[in-house]
């Protein structure tokens, strides 16, 4: 015992220019671990480190394979391609035994992007109750990556992530689009699902790139440079910490409700709805409700919609519930024994950083006990604690930048076999939407190239509709965005599920993703299961032409034939002239193709369709219910493919 570890103090130091020291044992990278998903119908790699030279035997399916440690301290065992099933173990020796348990075969996808994929179903809980009830299945699992970045090029391992079969406790934490997704296929195919969460709310495309890629855009390879400096990230935070540290300090110092108020300190206001003039700092809401003697003591539940930005809210001067920033919603549980019979004070602690206050349009405002609800919209008293200047702009949000999230998240993940990606993602790059066509096949050629599978199966959600819709045609950065995704079907075993019929006005965080997932689905199982005849996607705009006042438009993927969905008109289309003003059209459906005219355009040039930030209204769909693209004739939106 004392020769071996001498052995391997003298290899520690002969080493230590390139590790610090060696593995004493034989270690696994976090993916490969209890409940793993095994991709089938394809070589499986397993690896890991181990000393140069170590031995090492991985037993599997009453199989022995063996290979030696390399002096690059990495150990590698290919198994053949293997047909789906389980449970399995699997035992590997070296110095040290590890035993794996509870292994399955399937299809394993990763699941990527912003918020819209990460969000949880803890936060659909309300909607999907049922669903999250009935939700046990030991051949859906997932493996849930926390959020992290690295600007230091390839990491070897993920920091922190578990693989855990869903249940009704469990399924909370599941991506709520994979866990659909997953449902779907599974109740199609029977074979066992894994997902890997790799997502992270707010992040652009430039956050999930490689070093590789990020080398064909100046700009965004000079900050992922810039941040390989770990001083300038530490300066950079201590000095965004300062400012945001002294502004928050100086709204806790000087906000008059916390030292209480008089009720003529209050003024009527109206939940929901937004202070009129730009204010941040401090607002404080407060409403009295009269309960029945058959609520008293009762534990509830709180619904305040949604709040700009961030809030504290009390009952009867217990804290109920708070949220850091304005988008998820406010349900907070009221413990038993806060409400009472009679009187009862909602106080609302409204924090606003950058000058708009209040609360959102179109969401749930009351206070739910047992089957009882109690309406809180109508009139409140507010008034001001806290008058200041806005919250200091400029922060670094480290995970945003250019290919941190990568590095963390993606390359730890390359040499695990998987069936294909999904991704929900777009809305962080609205704000330069000419430049994300190039940047997101990039991105999906990158991944590819990566994984070394140049026909990985990639499938995205188009950003669903957002913000209030607008009474006249105009430009619009969300559909450009959505135009750039469409163009991204160019690109080989690509499929999009469209999400503009699904979104809502109010909420960037739109609530039904159970149409997304069975939508992804439907590209999964054209694209990477190969069902040919299946009909996966809405009505694609493929070409048009003039005839005389009218512009003729022919779509691929009109299936069964078109529609206009609950009957009545074809609505959104916008149609111009020479002049390039675009006035609302009329449009009628003959065969597979669309007819789009207005008397007041005489020669018209272009055409287009839900072209908006919110397309509100736009239906055209295709006979098997699946929803038409945004485009443009003008931009070049055809999809040849």
């Amino acid at each position: 015992m004392a020769q071996v570890f001498f052995k391997r103090f003298l290899f520690c130091l002969f080493f230590t220019a390139q590790l610090v020291c060696s593995y004493a044992t034989v270690k696994l990278p976090r993916l490969i671990s209890d409940g793993m998903v095994l991709q089938r119908g394809e070589v499986i790699r397993v690896w890991g480190w181990a000393d140069p030279g170590e031995k090492i035997t991985l037993k599997f399916n009453n199989k022995d394979y063996k290979t030696v440690c390399k002096p690059s301290l990495v150990w590698t065992v290919e198994l053949p391609a293997m047909t789906p099933g389980g449970p399995f173990r699997m035992d590997i020796q070296g110095d040290n035994l590890i035993s794996i348990s509870n292994i399955l075969i399937g299809d394993v996808w990763v699941c990527s992007g912003q918020s819209n994929m990460e969000l949880p179903m803890n936060r659909l809980k309300d909607k999907y109750a049922a669903v999250i009830k009935n939700a046990a299945n030991p051949n859906i699992r997932q493996f849930n990556i926390k959020t992290a970045y690295n600007f230091h090029g390839i990491q070897k391992d993920l920091g922190s992530g578990t693989w855990v079969s869903a249940d009704p406790v469990s399924v909370l934490d599941f991506t709520g689009v994979g866990y659909f997704f997953a449902k779907d296929l599974y109740e199609k195919y029977h074979v066992p699902i894994g997902l890997i969460k790799a997502s992270v709310g707010g992040s652009p495309a430039e956050a999930w790139l490689s070093e590789t890629a990020l080398k064909s855009f100046p700009k965004e390879f000079a900050l992922y440079q810039k941040y390989q400096d770990d001083a300038v990230i530490d300066q950079i935070k201590k000095q965004d910490e300062e400012k945001a540290g002294t502004w928050n300090n100086r709204l806790k110092q000087n906000d008059r409700g916390l030292e209480g108020g008089e009720i003529s300190d209050w003024k009527n206001t109206v939940v929901p709805g937004f202070r009129t003039g730009h204010l941040s700092g401090v607002l404080w809401y407060r409403k009295e409700i009269d309960l029945p003697e058959a609520m008293d003591g009762k534990a509830g539940r709180l619904w305040l919609g949604t709040i700009v930005d961030r809030d504290e809210t009390y009952i009867n001067g217990h804290l109920v519930g708070s949220t850091g920033y304005q988008y998820p919603p406010r349900k907070y549980d009221v413990p038993a024994g806060i409400l009472k019979k009679g009187k009862n004070t909602i106080v609302v602690r409204v924090i606003a950083e950058n000058g708009k206050v209040g609360f959102t349009m179109d969401k749930p405002y009351e206070l739910i006990v047992g089957q009882e609800r109690v309406d809180l919209k109508g009139t409140w008293q507010c008034k001001v604690g806290y008058a200041s200047d806005p919250m200091p702009g400029g922060q670094t949000t480290f995970q945003y930048q250019p290919g941190g999230l990568f590095n963390a998240m993606i390359s730890p993940l390359l040499a695990y076999g998987v069936k294909g990606v999904i991704w929900y993602q777009g809305e962080s790059n609205t704000g330069n939407p000419g430049a994300y066509e190039v940047l997101f096949k990039n991105l999906i050629q990158d991944w590819r190239a990566q994984w070394q599978k140049k026909d990985l199966p990639f499938l995205y959600v188009q950003l669903a509709s957002f913000m209030p819709s607008k009474p006249q045609p105009s430009e619009s950065n969300w559909a450009e965005v959505r135009e750039a995704q469409l163009k991204a079907l160019e690109l080989p075993n690509t499929g999009m599920a469209v999400a503009t019929d699904i979104g809502e006005w109010n909420d960037i965080h739109p609530l039904n993703k159970e149409e997304v997932g069975k939508r992804l689905s439907l590209a999964a199982q054209r694209v990477a299961y190969h069902n040919t005849k299946l009909v996966y996607s809405g009505p694609l705009y493929q070409s048009m032409k003039r005839s005389g006042q009218k512009v003729i438009l022919s779509f691929t993927s009109t299936g069964a034939g078109l529609l206009a969905k609950g009957g009545g008109e074809l609505k959104g289309f916008a149609i111009a002239g020479k002049d390039g003003k675009f006035v609302w059209a009329k449009a009628r459906i003959t065969g597979k193709q669309v007819e789009v005219w207005s008397e007041s355009v005489q020669e018209p040039v272009a055409v287009r369709y839900a072209w908006a930030d919110n397309p509100e209204g736009a239906n055209l769909y295709n006979k098997e219910g699946l929803p038409a693209s945004a485009f443009r004739t003008d931009g070049a939106s055809e999809i040849h493919k």
